[in-house]
């Protein structure tokens, strides 16, 4: 019984797809005249889940990068990188970890390397975005919804 219920789970890719991409270097050329500059860059990422039919499902990472100097930004670009992912025999808690952590990190290689090959082709150095553990960014945003959750309900009481 328990192999048949195993055997029903399927995870598969569709579609890896580039779904929006911006870039800018507003201080572009002069920006390049000047390079001793240190830059200070800011990440963020964040992902979301459409599901479109009962098991296939649309995740789409995005991640911003903003490079500053001083108060002068150098350069800024923003990515949507999405995918298609049949998710059969999941649902609640299960559903919620694959689409939260799973496939974000099977989506985070395709935008790191487009956010890397982008910021070089603008004329910056080399920009390496680190490896990210989405298992704990998942479990950080489960934790904090758990608190804000208990926290509403404590006011209703």
């Amino acid at each position: 019984m328990a192999e048949e219920k195993a055997a029903e789970k399927r995870i598969s890719i569709g579609k890896i797809y580039l779904k929006d991409f911006s870039f800018e270097s507003p201080k572009a050329p002069e920006v390049f005249r000047h390079p001793d500059w240190k830059p200070k860059t800011n990440l963020n990422i964040s992902s979301s889940h459409t599901a479109l039919s009962d098991n296939q499902h649309e995740v789409v990472l995005t991640i911003s990068v903003e490079a500053k100097h001083e108060d002068e930004t150098l350069f800024l670009g923003e990515l949507q990188q999405a995918g298609l992912f049949e998710l059969v025999g999941y649902d609640g808690d299960e559903l919620s970890a694959i689409v939260g952590s799973f496939c974000p990190n099977t989506l985070f290689p395709y935008a790191r390397e487009t956010i890397s090959t982008l910021i070089l082709k603008a004329g910056f150095p080399e920009f390496l975005l680190q490896p990210i553990n989405f298992d704990n960014l998942y479990a950080q945003s489960q934790k904090h919804r758990d608190e804000t959750s208990a926290g509403e309900n404590e006011k209703k009481h």
